[in-house]
């Protein structure tokens, strides 16, 4: 497994260690990770420890009605829909039309395309559409992986749309270390550390950030 895709910060023995004892990966996950792996920008896709847990945590909750901000090869996208219901569906966003081509031939190997709905469109605008068109508080989850300097942008598009109870998970929010280290004052960087700081006082949610994949935050709406 390559660097980019594992839980930062932790020693190489003891990751696959955790993966071998705790690792559900289908096929066909496993097999979309090790094609991305190909591509350039595979450093985008999340570990497969964190896409497990994601998928645990939306069956906990029971989830329905997900966005996804920012989809890549469809990686994140596929753990999410093994775990909802017939009556599930994902909003997934992205740009990238090459990618999204590679992520509608899996979810349909995985026979889950009907469950997820991809707009090649930036996520603003598809985010606001939405709210126009009354999907506030509709939704039960929001995975944003997307552009670091909309982040905050993202998040609050996101919240509006969540129910009272939903939950937003933000990834990358530790950025491989950078995030501490005073050299770092990158535009991506400085928007993950105003992000961060926005969200410790925002009294709107309650959050919880974990040092899983690159740091990932969840956030559940009061």
């Amino acid at each position: 497994m390559t660097q980019t895709q594992k839980t930062s910060g932790v020693a190489p023995e003891l990751y696959e260690y955790l993966l071998s004892v705790s690792l559900r990966e289908p096929d066909i996950l496993r097999k979309l990770r090790e094609a991305t792996s190909k591509r350039p920008g595979s450093q985008m896709l999340i570990s497969p420890d964190q896409g497990q847990f994601i998928n645990l945590l939306l069956q906990i909750m029971g989830a329905k009605k997900i966005l996804e901000i920012g989809t890549f090869t469809g990686y994140s996208t596929l753990w999410m829909a093994l775990a909802l219901p017939d009556d599930g569906h994902i909003t997934a966003c992205d740009i990238d039309a090459d990618s999204g081509a590679i992520a509608k031939d899996f979810w349909s190997q995985a026979r889950l395309d009907h469950k997820i709905t991809l707009k090649i469109a930036p996520a603003l605008n598809t985010l606001d559409a939405l709210i126009k068109g009354g999907n506030q508080e509709r939704f039960d989850f929001a995975f944003i992986d997307a552009d670091k300097r909309s982040y905050y942008e993202y998040y609050e598009r996101c919240l509006k749309l969540m129910r009272s109870g939903g939950v937003v998970a933000i990834d990358n929010v530790l950025w491989n270390g950078r995030i501490i280290d005073p050299q770092s004052k990158d535009k991506r960087t400085q928007a993950l550390r105003i992000l961060n700081t926005k969200l410790r006082n925002d009294h709107r949610i309650e959050l919880s950030m974990l040092t899983l994949g690159d740091g990932l935050t969840l956030l559940r709406k009061k």
